[in-house]
């Protein structure tokens, strides 16, 4: 049953725009948005419905959303109303009644997108919405009254769930992924006003996050040296509303994330979040407390609450508690009940919560395996419903032991298409995307069976010629379900046709074929009857991917035309390809197709037709006729396809008409089985039924909406009267229905009742093989294909050998199980097959070809090893296949071009790298950085690298002195001014003189200049002094002249530094010259001595770093071939010259003439060897005179030679020592001058950390000077923020407290109205007889007894009843006025008044009970008025606090400001051991309290305070003399006084003394303690006298009391005789009445007491009479006091 939100109210149901279709039922499932309608009934949105599912029946009801998708959602039980928003531009809220489904109302409101959230109150007419963005709004409404009754936006603020608190309207909770905030909802009379509260959210790690107000908050801990500290947000300088809520990001601490909350019975909450922990929230404190969970200590208690359900067992239970320890389950929906809370989440177990304090315990109740969503009671409380994130439904009772019932089995995944079960008019079949196959009742679409196929489908299609349905899959299968019997379907036979997925299913309508679409443009044919076991025919290949497939059976020639519909690419119009399918190919199938199954051309006679536009959607009539959904522009087009003479006639078919079709997006066209309608879907949503031959529109059904992305599929029933359509995106499966007695639907039923003729001796047939089919079994076949799939890749990874591999044992490797083998591969392997048994011979003769080439080739490789290295080829060499060696050639060239250019891009990168570094680091510097090191020690000084001073700087530096100048000169004038001139004026010159040494003996000493720059350059008479620092453009002055200082000081050094690197540039040339002899001693002496040659290092020449030298590339350079061949051709010529230069003639004679030298040098002369005579060969004694004098000579001169070469030798051994000794004495003294440097450098380097140590400091004060004009800023910001918020607070009060003074007064003349009505009774019944007045007043005054409500202990409502609302309200109303009608029913009327008077007595009593009603119900509005208005004055109260707070924190931020901005740092220099400290103890002393001052002033002061002292010690000792003198004086007087009063003292006492008889009698008597034993010794025997009477006296009582007992005996006696007598009397009493009452006495009887009766009614009235006048008098002087009060003012304030 379905209902339109437009007009469900009149006849429940609505039709089509068109007036002929109307929606018959509608399936989907949930997500997220069911509840509970009444307690029998739940209700949720899809798509364009919203469904109503009796939870008994599970009878279903439909109401549908006129404009389109339903939006935000929400549903009342106990009002049983829904309302929903509608996604449109300026949606409305729309709330229906139930079962009536009666529009109660429509809001509008000026939300311009969509609502992103709906709740109603748990009790009274009100209803909250949030709108989305942009305005973000929440808004209260009166949904009976249509009122707008609040509204406040956040915007940005998107909010993901909401919902009032059931124990008062007056509280919201709204959450979102990063919050929880608490709205309180406030009423004065008719204003409302929503103010918004954060609850405070522990953070991610489960702690208490301590948030605090630091914008105005004036922190405990002062910095006396760093200054105030500030907060971050005047830190970062924000003055803004920004500063407010400013955070460093390492501050910022991510809170929990909430996922769900739910309101108890106190008014609080408890949520979850995504982190996993379970929080309790106290709505009062605005706080959430982590609870923990605690196992339960007594081992029997309950495990769970359902016992239908899969128990857990206490093994498994023990791990729970385990799990919860360790993991922490995320829950998604809760549910209070009275006996605890119900919540699940992600786990998917449905828990019971006990909470105990901060402490729960946890009890297991159902598992449904899947995460939970929403946890919903029935208003009874007596039903649970389970919804999953599937969309799946259960329903419980926890209260009694009933097994959990699965209301709704939702589908993985949204509808995919659905179709009619042969003959269409009792059940329909729909698939999910999940592959998920549900049957239906097609009467009022009640669930039948579903089949789980546990794979994705793509399409589906039922087939006529069956009970059986096709389902493509994404993997390339189809499967064929047996539905012949709908409670169990099955799966039959499935079909491998490839491995490309499966796009478009298509029957025939004789249901002979299967057309089958594929990806890459596949179209496989199948036999549809279960008879020839779903036989594959055979398949084609189109020239483009297939965008559909429209199949006619022509019944007189028995022949099906198939049309596909291309969109080629690269035109861009549609393309058709129509071709037949004769009954041949079922008959003799191997005739029609080839070796590799691919139909053959001439069977099935395939044409082919251009469109002039590109479409996305075709069908085709019998005559010819083809209509199309144009793609790119929305309009529908119908073509006359004319005969094709050719295969590809390329001519271009231009369409005969076309209308447009009103939709948007892709479409698609759908022909009705008669051929007489059009249908046209797209993404907008709308179904458009069209008349096939004139296009006029015929119906138009808005079954589903552009945000579920329209239309995804539809279907005709064979008769007509059905239409089957589903939703892309919105899981909606929405069941048309046609009128009767259309012609349309006559002619549909005569062609239905026509095809089923023909068919119904097939559908019969099939039928009864398609049950006799066996089952295939998934499980079964997973398990083969997984096997199969093993082996052969184990077969195929067996590593190749070196032999060829015979053909037979390659394809036993492809023979694999035809089962999951494609149909496709199958017949490629049974052609192969064939084709090597057709060439065997020949594959021969090509065998022993290959194995005699294959030996030439491993001999040739053979002989290739045994060759030398640079004649032997590379193994690549021998490869036979050139294209396969040219494809890795081309690879390879490749690869090295693509490394080459990494290679280049990387260089180009580090190169420009390096300009920017040697522009930032090098160029720009005008000294560049270098150093000088030692020669001997370890020593290094460098340089500073400076910068050349850019133009501004000059400027800014140029502009400082002008204008310290003129201070100067000011300052020397004011002097001038000021002080008192002397009388001898001195001369010109003299006053010249005069005025340089002042200005020298006023130059601060440098520990008051703070740094020493003076003795480095630096010149720091420019300088401000320290002390008068005080503005910020004498900071930022002083800070420039300081860094003018520092680079004085850095230039004079590098002035030094670049003097001692040219001294040691000239101590290395002279080092080198000594360095060159010593070379030459050393060869001389043949010493194998190193010679020490010092050098310059890359450090003291850094340009170097800048050259790259040919030693430091270690690898081989590489040349190009032109490079290589011009070094070769020069060193050939290098060779030429050298061999030229040896032949010279000149350099031969030179050689024969004077050894190849032009002067022989004395060195080379000792050199020479003197050559023995020849006969030194022969024995002495054989050797002549001449020989001997020769032999003589020969000694001599060797003797002189070696003499001469020892001196010469101990020559230049001194000459070397002495060279040594003063290369180690220049270079020892280069070393001590670099000592200096670096100790001149130590020194500069502490002067200019002292002048950067004083700019930091000045740079400190204006950051500290910036930051607190900031915060001032900030703070005169955000009090200016507070003071207007005060105004509106006062404003708020000022108008509050008036209308409760105007409701005040209005409610008391109401009161005073009240009391003259009774007052004015009596007047108005004077003419009433005074007996029936006073009856008539006391029913005046009679009230009915109040409703007493029920207290239902019983009940599982864990709110109770909510005293006090408008509803409440009403039904009290509505029963008082009920009472009060039985009470003014005639039959209570006093007997013997009038009618009329009655009448009008009613009348005055209804009007009196109304307005006390009336008086009690403003009242209550006063009340709420009075508690809104001491909450205005409550937050005008804070808001002043605020201001006070904030102009505090104001005055001590400028009393702040003030101390620091004259409180300077000022730098000193102070030699080491000369400061001292008070206290030794403390290593920092505290220097709050001191000043500083000039020491003479001390010194002074010392001597002063010395004189001082001396005078007051001499004082002391003269005054202390004197002092001592009085001080004994001063003893002696007052001894002499205090004995004086004591001798006075005596004096008195004896004066004053008393005497009486006892003292005269101790004063006269001689004996006195004899006369004291005397009266001692008479008090006794007295005592004694006294006993002996007192014995006496208790005995005569004792006697007295036994008389007594004796004489109340004998009074018992007569007593008992005395009860006798009196029995005896009543009998005769008794008879007696009798005997009276017998005689004839009544009368009598009745006169007298009607007399007393009167008399007593008198009595009464003067009672009454006396009553009322003083009640009158009361209220008179209440009257005439409330008179008063009006008319003189009051002097104290009313509190309310």
């Amino acid at each position: 049953m379905e209902v339109d939100a437009e007009n469900g109210e009149d006849n429940g149901r609505r039709l089509a725009s068109g007036a002929n279709l109307e929606v018959r039922w509608v399936q989907g499932f949930p997500h997220r948005n069911v509840g509970f309608v009444n307690n029998k009934t739940i209700c949720y949105p899809c798509g364009n419905y919203i469904l109503f599912v009796d939870i008994e029946t599970n009878k279903k009801t439909v109401l549908k959303c006129k404009n389109g998708h339903v939006g935000a959602f929400a549903v009342n039980g106990n009002s049983q109303v829904v309302a929903f928003s509608d996604q449109k531009l300026n949606p409305a809220i729309y709330i229906y009644t139930f079962p009536g489904l009666v529009k109660r109302s429509e809001i509008k409101e000026n939300a311009q997108l969509d609502y992103t959230l709906l709740a109603f109150s748990y009790m009274g007419p009100y209803l909250a919405s949030y709108s989305s963005v942009p305005e973000f709004a929440l808004s209260i409404w009166d949904w009976q009254e249509n009122i707008l009754l609040c509204s406040k936006s956040q915007p940005g603020v998107e909010v993901t769930s909401m919902s009032f608190n059931p124990m008062s309207w007056h509280q919201l909770c709204l959450s979102n992924e990063n919050s929880l905030t608490i709205w309180n909802i406030e009423r004065n009379d008719q204003e409302h006003h929503l103010k918004s509260k954060p609850v405070r959210l522990p953070a991610e790690d489960g702690s208490v996050m301590c948030k605090q107000d630091v914008f105005v908050s004036h922190p405990n801990f002062q910095d006396l040296y760093y200054g105030p500290v500030l907060p971050v947000s005047a830190i970062a300088g924000l003055a803004g509303d920004e500063a407010e809520t400013f955070k460093p990001k390492d501050d910022i601490q991510p809170s929990v994330h909430p996922t769900v909350h739910c309101w108890t019975a106190t008014s609080d909450l408890y949520m979850g979040c995504e982190e996993g922990y379970f929080l309790a929230v106290n709505v009062e404190t605005l706080s959430a407390s982590r609870l923990y969970y605690k196992p339960p200590q007594d081992a029997k208690e309950r495990r769970t609450k359902f016992q239908s359900l899969p128990l857990l067992c206490d093994d498994s239970m023990t791990k729970e508690e385990d799990r919860h320890r360790v993991q922490k389950p995320v829950l998604f929906a809760m549910a209070y009940h009275k006996d605890g809370l119900y919540a699940a989440g992600s786990e998917g177990i449905v828990q019971f919560y006990q909470i105990r304090g901060t402490h729960y315990h946890v009890e297991n109740c159902l598992d449904v395996s899947e995460p939970v969503t929403t946890l919903v009671f029935s208003p009874d409380y007596s039903t649970l419903l389970v919804e999953t994130d599937t969309g799946s439904v259960y329903v419980c009772k926890p209260s009694l032991d009933e097994d959990m019932v699965k209301l709704l089995d939702a589908c993985n995944d949204r509808f995919l298409s659905a179709d009619f079960l042969t003959p269409g008019n009792k059940y329909c079949v729909s698939v999910a995307i999940s592959g998920e196959v549900h049957v239906w009742l097609l009467e009022d679409g009640t669930f039948i069976s579903k089949l789980c196929l546990n794979t994705q489908a793509t399409a589906m299609v039922c087939c006529p010629s069956s009970y059986s349905v096709a389902v493509g899959t994404k993997v390339g299968h189809v499967y064929f379900i047996d539905v012949t019997k709908v409670e169990r379907p099955r799966v039959v036979h499935r079909a491998f046709l490839s491995n490309l997925p499966v796009h478009h299913l298509q029957y025939d309508q004789s249901g002979q074929y299967l057309i089958t679409a594929a990806a890459e443009g596949h179209i496989f044919i199948l036999d549809a009857r279960p008879s020839k076991l779903f036989q594959v025919l055979g398949y084609l290949v189109t020239s483009s991917e297939i965008l559909g497939l429209s199949a006619f059976y022509d019944m007189e020639s028995d022949l099906v035309e198939v049309m596909a519909l291309l969109c080629p690419p690269e035109v861009r119009r549609a393309r058709l390809e129509i071709f037949c399918l004769p009954s041949a190919i079922t008959i003799d199938n191997d005739e029609c197709i080839d070796e590799r199954g691919l139909l053959k051309n001439s069977v099935i006679q395939k044409c082919q037709y251009e469109i002039d536009y590109p479409l996305s959607s075709a069908v085709r009539q019998k005559d010819d006729t083809v209509y199309g959904y144009c793609n790119h522009a929305p309009f529908i087009c119908r073509y006359h396809l004319a005969k094709k003479k050719t295969w590809r006639d390329s001519s271009v078919t231009l369409s005969e008409k076309k209308i447009p079709s009103n939709q948007f997006g892709p479409g698609f066209i759908y022909l009705s089985p008669n051929g007489q309608l059009l249908a046209s879907v797209a993404k907008d949503g709308v179904l458009f039924i069209h008349d096939a031959v004139t296009l006029e529109t015929v119906a138009r059904e808005h079954c589903h909406s552009y945000q579920g992305r329209g239309i995804g599929s539809l279907a005709f029933s064979l008769d007509g009267q059905f239409i089957l359509v589903t939703g892309v995106d919105d899981g909606t499966l929405v069941c048309l229905k046609w009128r009767t007695g259309d012609e349309e639907i006559k002619e549909a039923s005569t062609y239905c009742q026509l095809i089923l003729a023909i068919l119904n001796n097939s559908i019969y047939n099939e039928n009864i093989v398609l049950m006799s089919m066996a089952e295939w079994n998934i499980a079964t076949e997973s398990l083969l294909e997984s096997s199969l799939e093993k082996e052969s890749q184990e077969t195929f990874q067996k590593k190749p050998s070196v032999e060829v591999m015979d053909e037979d044992s390659y394809l036993n490797l492809n023979e694999v199980s035809t089962d999951k083998i494609t149909w496709i591969n199958q017949k490629i392997q049974k052609a192969i097959k064939e084709e090597v048994k057709k060439f065997a011979d020949k594959r021969k003769e090509l065998k022993t070809e290959i194995k005699k080439l294959r030996k030439t080739i491993q001999k040739m490789m053979y002989e290739n090893e045994q060759a030398p290295d640079i004649e032997r080829l590379d193994q690549q060499e021998f490869n036979l296949d050139i294209e396969e060696q040219e494809r890795l050639q081309m690879e390879s060239d490749q690869e090295v071009a693509r490394i080459r250019k990494e290679i280049k891009m990387e260089n180009l990168a580090n190169c420009h790298l390096r300009d920017i570094i040697k522009k930032e680091c090098w160029d720009s510097m005008s000294i560049k950085g270098r150093a000088i090191k030692c020669f001997h020690a370890a020593y290094e000084v460098t340089n500073y690298p400076m910068k050349e001073r850019s133009k501004e700087e000059f400027e800014a530096l140029e502009s400082v002195l002008q204008l310290k100048k003129i201070e100067s000169a000011d300052l020397k004038i004011r002097k001038e001014i000021v002080e008192i001139q002397p009388q001898a004026m001195p001369s010109k010159e003299e006053g010249e003189k005069v005025e340089e040494e002042a200005v020298t003996d006023e130059s601060t000493s440098s520990s008051l200049v703070g740094s020493l720059s003076a003795h480095y350059g630096g010149d720091t008479s420019i300088l401000y002094c320290q002390m008068d620092l005080h503005t910020r453009e004498e900071k930022i002055n002083q800070i420039i002249l300081l860094q003018d200082i520092i680079y004085k000081v850095k230039t004079a050094f590098n002035k030094e530094f670049d003097t001692i690197a040219r001294q040691k540039e000239q101590e290395i040339a002279r080092v080198k010259e000594r360095n060159l002899r010593i070379q030459e001693i050393v060869e001389q002496l043949e010493l194998q001595e190193e010679i020490w040659e010092p050098a310059l290092t890359d450090d003291e020449i850094p340009e170097r770093a800048l050259t790259v030298q040919d030693s430091e590339i270690k690898v081989e350079k590489y040349l190009t071939p032109e490079q290589r061949a011009k070094a070769e051709m020069m060193a050939k010529i290098e060779m030429e010259r050298r061999l030229a230069a040896q032949n010279s003639a000149r350099q031969r004679a030179l050689d024969d003439m004077m050894g190849g030298v032009l002067e022989v040098k004395k060195e080379d002369i000792l050199k020479l060897e003197i050559p023995p005579p020849y006969f030194v060969t022969k024995s002495d004694a054989l050797w002549n005179e001449e020989e001997k004098k020769i032999f003589k000579e020969y000694e001599k001169k060797v003797k002189e030679l070696n003499e001469e070469r020892e001196k010469y030798r101990k020559t230049l051994e001194t000459e070397l020592k002495k060279l040594q000794t003063s290369i180690q004495e220049t270079t020892q003294a280069f070393d001590d001058t670099v000592s200096k440097l670096f100790e001149r450098k130590v020194k500069s380097e502490m002067v200019i950390y002292q002048e950067e140590l004083k700019i930091s400091n000045l740079l400190y004060s204006l950051l500290l000077d910036e930051e607190l004009s900031t915060r001032e800023a900030g703070l005169n910001h955000f009090l200016e923020k507070k003071r207007k918020e005060k105004l509106s607070t006062a404003e708020a009060v000022k108008v509050a407290r008036a209308q409760v003074d105007a409701y005040r007064e209005t409610y008391d003349n109401l009161v005073a109205e009240d009391k003259i009505l009774e007052r004015g009774f009596r007047k108005e019944f004077s003419d009433v007889p005074a007996h029936y007045i006073d009856h008539l007043f006391k029913l005046y005054k009679r009230r009915p007894r109040a409703q007493k409500i029920k207290m239902q202990l019983d009940t599982a409502n864990p709110y109770g009843d909510r005293p006090g609302s408008a509803r409440a309200y009403k039904e009290a109303l509505a029963h008082l006025m009920k009472a009060i009608d039985e009470m003014d029913d005639p039959e209570n009327m006093p007997e013997g008044l009038d009618l009329a008077v009655w009448e009008r007595f009613c009348l005055a009593r209804r009007t009196k009970v109304e307005n006390e009603q009336l008086v009690k119900r403003k009242a209550l509005v006063l009340a709420e008025m009075q508690v809104f208005l001491q909450k205005r004055m409550d937050d005008d109260e804070k808001m002043r606090m605020d201001i006070e707070k904030v102009l505090n924190e104001l005055n001590m931020l400028r009393e702040d400001k003030m101390r620091f901005q004259l409180d300077l740092t000022i730098q000193f220099l102070l030699k080491q051991g000369q400061v001292e400290l008070e206290n030794a103890a403390e290593l920092i002393p505290d220097y709050t309290d001191a000043i500083l001052i000039h020491k003479s002033v001390i010194e002074e002061l010392n001597c002063t305070v010395r004189a001082q002292g001396e005078k007051k010690i001499a004082s002391m000792v003269e005054s202390k003399d004197f002092s001592k003198g009085i001080f004994q004086l001063e003893w002696e007087h007052k001894k002499m006084k205090m004995l004086m009063e004591d001798l006075n003292q005596r004096a008195r006492d004896i004066q004053k003394l008393h005497v009486s008889r006892d003292r005269q009698l101790f004063l006269s008597v001689l004996n006195y303690d004899s006369r004291i034993n005397q009266q001692v010794s008479v008090m006794e025997q007295t005592l004694v006298v006294m006993d002996k009477l007192h014995k006496k006296h208790v005995k005569n009582r004792q006697q007295i009391f036994k008389d007594l007992e004796k004489r109340i005996c004998l009074k018992e006696q007569a007593n008992y005789k005395l009860s006798r007598e009196l029995q005896e009397m009543l009998v005769s009493v008794s008879e007696r009445q009798h005997i009276f009452e017998a005689a004839d006495t009544q009368l009598v009887a009745e006169k007298a007491a009607k007399e007393r009766y009167q008399d007593i009614v008198h009595r009464r009235q003067l009672v009454d009479l006396a009553k009322e006048q003083a009640q009158e008098i009361s209220v008179l002087q209440a009257e005439v006091e409330r008179l008063r009060m009006r008319t003189f003012p009051a002097l104290f304030e009313t509190e309310y």
